[in-house]
């Protein structure tokens, strides 16, 4: 456990950081959850409006160092080459 009164702040710190962290994370998981469903169900139009809507939320995300840039870049590149491929 923290002892000194710094390290007793940095762990307090460490758990609201925690939780935007874990709020931004999942926030950006349902965005992608949209995508894979709309694609699952063959809807190109659904498919290419929901990724749309969850390209900014994954690069607020790596803005806020949530998730890292090339991680970001690759999932979209996945997705939109995906969304592409219903015809």
């Amino acid at each position: 456990m923290a002892n000194s009164p710094q390290s007793k702040k940095r762990a307090r710190q460490n758990e609201k950081r925690f939780a935007v962290n874990k709020a931004r994370r999942s926030r950006i998981r349902t965005f992608l959850r949209k995508v894979e469903e709309a694609i699952a169900s063959g809807d190109k139009d659904a498919a290419s409006a929901a990724l749309r809507a969850a390209q900014p939320e994954m690069m607020r995300g790596v803005a806020k160092g949530v998730l890292h840039k090339n991680t970001a870049a690759r999932k979209m590149s996945r997705l939109s080459t995906r969304v592409k491929a219903l015809g």
